[in-house]
């Protein structure tokens, strides 16, 4: 996982395209069984990563927060990599207990699984995941730091 992306470097992201392509670039990386976790503020770009992680892994619909679902599964397109995305908020979540609820962890076998909000909360879903940190500067340009993460 990771192997052509940058790790533990801020990457800027000037404009919505370039979240979207580091997304891209990030789902190059990822197959089956893989979990990120995206951790940042309102606006600061979670769901259009994901909308470049969905381009990337080739998946079918259109790539909205899940905030009021929950959680949202695409399933691949014809000639795309085969892979699906579960997209889940856990913003409303009220702590571990309902994410277990979820029944992520069956999901995270056959798909790739990002959470939004999900630092502190979902990286016990697997016994790695990568963290994406992602922020708005005041000039309005996003940031974001990818770093692998293992269970202790």
């Amino acid at each position: 996982m990771t192997a052509g992306l940058e790790l533990d470097v801020e990457h800027v992201l000037p404009e919505p395209a370039d979240t979207e392509a580091l997304g891209e670039r990030l789902a190059a990386e990822l197959g089956p069984g893989d979990l990120v976790v995206l951790s940042g503020p309102l606006g600061a770009g979670k769901t259009v990563l994901v909308r470049g992680i969905a381009r990337g892994l080739g998946v079918a619909g259109p790539v909205t927060s899940p905030t009021f679902v929950i959680a949202r599964e695409h399933r691949p397109l014809p000639g795309g990599r085969g892979v699906p995305l579960v997209h889940v908020d856990a913003y409303r979540l009220g702590g571990a207990a309902e994410l277990d609820d979820l029944d992520l962890d069956t999901d995270l076998a056959e798909a790739v699984v990002v959470v939004e909000w999900g630092e502190g909360v979902a990286e016990r879903l697997a016994p790695r995941h990568l963290l994406v940190r992602l922020q708005r500067r005041p000039d309005d340009v996003r940031t974001a730091t990818v770093t692998r993460m293992e269970a202790a």
